[in-house]
């Protein structure tokens, strides 16, 4: 067998572990995985660097079109490329127009289209009068469908209803689509007050336990599949264990920032950490540790939801809420994970292989014989200090400047490519690609 490309590593994470070997490339897919190959060209990792798998974050909001100024297809994938992350779902909103309806999509994927260094697919959304849109997008390709339990941000993304939620989950349920769930209750979260303090008092941590609460019950009687988003309430864990115990079809992420940054360091004029839900206090941010270790929360996703300086100015009542990290997810997590005993294969199930599965990518998140050849050349034991200034997303905002992070992305690869920045490669995804 020949190879257009070798990858040789002393450490390379699969799915079996962590190993000692050589990995052969051919035509854009991984073709052999063994102790001693050869091929056209050879790449051996130095020493201290181990052999990834491209990362998949299923959090992004790229903004674009419409946005643009808050971030773009080329600055999102440039910047995960450097974050060692090969696949992005975009998220429906702060897109203009939203993705809510099939001509929504195709503006998007025209957008989007010759300029992604990365791969890219999308999720649909679900807004009040939109139930009929759904089939349409799920057969065009998306990945499963968004919705609000509270005000979005945006006035052109309204929030559902009870009875729409329900409604739109026996829709998805019928041919078992996915429904992501920004999961606050409406009615518990009030105005913010300027403060760091006001603003987490206003975001109880009650407001997340109610809405999963609903999520469960409708996914329960429904049986639709549900995925609770970027949950920062450990005090919720127990209620999302017993239904998972029960079979109902419920999987929950958690983000960098929430397993990094606690509420006792933020200032009361530090709105670059200002995200919803908020950052919580550091009993917490270890519950939220303890939840993956135990696997009641699933995956990693970076919920990358940057904007304009002049947006995160002000206070914390009425800048906006949203942390970028594209770049920075894995060596903030692997930061955190490795204090607490975790390994590089955790992290990689958590940051890779779980988001992967959750959309139904089998070629990506793993380094395995017949997947795409994505991967991430990672030294795990050098260190930065963040700047800003060197991140690829187009704003130089971000709540880990200046902050020193275990970990350094040296090459990230796109189907046995290495991603440069000079070309983009990236492909848009549908859902069932393979």
């Amino acid at each position: 067998m020949t190879f257009d490309l070798v990858f040789r590593a002393r450490r390379v994470v699969t799915p079996d572990g962590e190993i000692e070997t050589a990995v052969g490339v051919r035509d854009g897919r991984v073709v052999a995985i063994e102790p001693s190959l050869d091929g056209d060209r050879v790449i051996t990792l130095a020493d201290d660097e181990v052999l990834l798998p491209g990362l998949v974050d299923t959090h992004v909001h790229v903004n674009d079109p419409g946005r643009s100024e808050w971030e773009g297809f080329e600055t999102a994938t440039l910047a995960a490329a450097a974050g060692g992350v090969t696949t992005i779902v975009d998220m429906p909103l702060n897109s203009l127009p939203p993705t809510v309806d099939v001509a929504a999509l195709e503006v998007k994927r025209k957008t989007a289209r010759g300029r992604v260094h990365t791969d890219v697919g999308f999720w649909g959304g679900i807004i009040p009068g939109n139930l009929p849109d759904l089939r349409g997008l799920h057969d065009a390709g998306v990945f499963g469908f968004k919705c609000f339990l509270l005000h979005s941000g945006v006035d052109e993304f309204p929030q559902v209803q009870p009875a729409e939620f329900t409604a739109a989950l026996e829709e998805l349920g019928s041919f078992d689509a996915l429904a992501i769930v920004h999961a606050e209750d409406a009615h518990t979260v009030t105005d913010s007050l300027p403060d760091y303090a006001g603003f987490l008092a206003s975001r109880p941590p009650a407001a997340e336990t109610i809405a999963i609460e609903q999520v469960i019950e409708t996914a329960r009687r429904t049986g639709a599949r549900a995925h609770v988003l970027h949950l920062s309430n450990a005090g919720a864990l127990p209620v999302i264990a017993a239904a998972k115990r029960d079979g109902v079809r419920l999987t929950v992420e958690t983000c960098p920032h929430y397993l990094t940054f606690t509420a006792e360091e933020i200032g009361d004029t530090a709105t670059q950490f200002k995200c919803c839900p908020p950052i919580r206090e550091a009993a917490n941010r270890e519950g939220l540790w303890q939840g993956l270790a135990d696997g009641t929360i699933d995956l990693i996703a970076s919920d990358h939801s940057p904007c304009t300086p002049d947006l995160k100015a002000g206070d914390f009542a009425t800048a906006w809420g949203g942390i970028a990290s594209l770049q920075l997810g894995l060596p903030a997590v692997w930061t955190q994970a490795r204090q607490r005993g975790h390994a590089l294969t955790d992290v990689i199930r958590w940051m890779a292989s779980a988001p992967a599965d959750q959309v139904g990518l089998t070629t990506k998140g793993r380094v395995t014989v017949g997947g795409d050849a994505d991967f991430c050349v990672f030294a795990p034991d050098d260190a930065f200090v963040v700047d800003r200034t060197k991140l690829r997303h187009r704003n130089p905002v971000t709540p880990y400047h200046g902050r020193p992070l275990a970990g350094v992305v040296r090459q990230t690869w796109l189907r046995g490519q290495e991603i440069t920045g000079t070309t983009p490669r990236g492909r848009l995804l549908t859902r069932g690609d393979a």
